[in-house]
């Protein structure tokens, strides 16, 4: 079995500017290739797991979708870094029409993206993190069975203040962005084989 890091997209690995309704607004942080490079030679799985609900409210195309992760993938793929799966839920359980108005099991905080990430590329959970700067990317990792890091970038500040105080328990890791984020899960997790 692999152990991967689950990503999540907008305000961990580009930045948070609302719904990417148009492919000019979609930026990566400075760090995020070096990030996703990093995971890649440290031998972990790199997964993308984001929501994207912007698709059932009639804001943009599911095809836009396919846009902004087409171009993810060139930018990573010249750095030399890549993502081994993108998986993104464009479901809201009350806005929208159908098919996309729907109370799906892909939608975070619940674990479906992770569950069909382990189905689909043989991962071990339990050894598992997911990366985020919201409080239900934490909830993500714990109701799949993995571990939890918070980043400080997008929303990650004003969550550790307000939000993180009121879940359900406090994240496994804490940090200040994407790329250190990466280096804790490495060191905790090579620590964490060792004994």
């Amino acid at each position: 079995m692999k152990r991967a890091v689950f990503i999540d997209r907008d305000g961990t690995l580009a930045h948070e500017v609302g719904y990417i309704n148009h492919i000019s607004r979609f930026r990566l942080y400075s760090f995020a290739v070096d990030a996703v490079r990093l995971i890649n030679r440290s031998g972990w799985l790199a997964v993308l797991v984001t929501n994207q609900s912007g698709v059932a409210r009639g804001l943009f195309p599911e095809s836009l979708l396919d846009q902004v992760h087409e171009s993810l993938r060139v930018t990573l793929a010249a750095g030399d870094a890549h993502l081994d799966a993108i998986y993104y839920c464009p479901h809201h359980p009350t806005a929208g029409v159908p098919p996309y108005r729907r109370d799906c099991v892909c939608r975070k905080p619940r674990p479906g993206l992770l569950h069909q990430a382990a189905s689909d590329l043989g991962v071990d959970l339990a050894r598992s993190y997911m990366i985020g700067d919201r409080v239900i990317d934490l909830e993500t990792a714990w109701n799949a069975g993995a571990r939890g890091v918070l980043v400080k970038t997008g929303y990650g500040r004003g969550e550790l203040e307000y939000q993180v105080p009121l879940a359900k328990r406090p994240p496994d890791l804490v940090a200040e962005n994407l790329i250190e984020a990466v280096k804790l899960v490495c060191a905790k997790s090579g620590a964490d084989e060792s004994r």
